[in-house]
């Protein structure tokens, strides 16, 4: 009799401490985390800590696969390492470039600052719309198939958590125009009833920009100059309309004595650079117009295009546009953070969670 209670209260207490286990598991498990990589910076929302973290989306390499360093230290050391330090960065024009380097760093990142919440996790992950299957397939099994044994990875498209992230509601069957610039892609998207109506992805951005006047500058002024420098006189003194006033000195490297000296820039020289990209995007956000249904096209109207992205920043962008097509442009404070904050909605909120998407039950035409 006494054996028989024993093992009773064995079974029950082994089945109690199952229950605890399984309990304490989902309770640890239960961290949800939204992550938008882009080329130049990768953003990511944790839940518990309802915090943004966001880094440079770089990675410095010795002997081709060993990480020396990642993120912002890594980006310090872009244009100045030796040659035994090769710094990359694992996502090119929207898609990634750089799997196993990328996902080692992203492991490496999230251990370092999330403490030990990430394994067993969810991960909503943002993607551009207008890559094909396999590119979004790699987004997908960075985490499904990592060390952090997921419990779950979803898709999202960029452009939907962008105007998710500026307090729109993309539920509602109202035409949404938003423009995204970012330092690869610029992605010119309307949605409307939570879907997109159209869209289009553009392979240049701020990197672009940055190109066009490190060739302008060697060309007409015989000074070669780092993409650091060509961000910096961007960022200072680029405007998207000619006129502005405004003078940066940089140091380069003289063609004709290949010695390093010191040249002022004005404003103009830059806007000179910049001028046929600009144009660039601007005759894609026409053609996106023109191919938009009248209804949705009057609702854009009414409320104006969504700028964001980083490259956003450009001073009077938002003027060069609505000179294009005399609609009003509306700009946000942290145009390079919207789709991550987008993206910790559709991850707290019941109304967008349906906008997220697994790549395991999607299927593609």
């Amino acid at each position: 009799m006494g054996s028989y209670r024993y093992e009773i209260l064995r079974e029950t207490t082994t089945d109690s401490l199952i229950i605890e286990n399984n309990t304490r598991e989902k309770k640890m498990n239960s961290n949800v985390y939204g992550i938008d990589l882009g080329t130049c910076n990768m953003k990511i929302y944790c839940k518990t800590s309802n915090k943004i973290l966001n880094e440079k989306n770089t990675i410095a390499l010795v002997k081709k696969d060993q990480i020396y360093a990642y993120g912002d230290a890594a980006y310090a050391m872009y244009e100045k390492a030796p040659e035994t330090i090769n710094v990359t960065f694992p996502v090119i024009s929207g898609v990634i470039a750089d799997f196993n380097n990328l996902q080692t760093m992203l492991q490496m990142y999230l251990e370092e600052h999330m403490k030990g919440k990430i394994r067993g996790a969810e991960f909503i992950v943002a993607v551009p719309t207008d890559i094909t299957d396999v590119e979004k397939r790699a987004f997908f099994e960075m985490f499904y198939k990592s060390k952090l044994k997921p419990k779950s990875v979803l898709l999202c498209e960029k452009p939907i958590a962008d105007a998710v992230g500026l307090g729109l509601d993309v539920n509602e069957p109202t035409g949404i125009m938003v423009v995204d610039i970012g330092a690869d892609t610029t992605e010119i998207s309307v949605i409307s009833l939570g879907g997109l109506v159209l869209s289009d992805l553009l392979h240049f951005g701020g990197n672009r920009l940055d190109e066009s006047i490190i060739t302008h500058i060697k060309k007409n002024y015989n000074l070669v100059i780092g993409q650091k420098t060509a961000m910096q006189l961007k960022e200072h003194i680029g405007s998207a309309l000619p006129g502005e006033e405004g003078i940066y000195t940089i140091v380069g490297l003289d063609v004709v004595s290949g010695l390093p000296i010191e040249m002022e820039i004005t404003a103009d020289t830059v806007y000179e650079a910049m001028k046929d990209n600009l144009s660039s995007i601007c005759n894609a956000i026409k053609m996106i117009l023109e191919k938009t249904p009248p209804e949705l096209a009057k609702d854009i109207i009414h409320s104006g295009i969504y700028l964001t992205g980083g490259g956003s920043n450009i001073k009077d962008m938002d003027k060069l546009f609505t000179q294009i097509t005399n609609i009003k442009v509306n700009t946000c404070e942290e145009p390079d953070e919207t789709v991550v904050q987008g993206l910790s909605l559709v991850v707290t909120n019941d109304k967008f969670k349906r906008l997220a998407y697994s790549m395991r039950t999607r299927i593609f035409k």
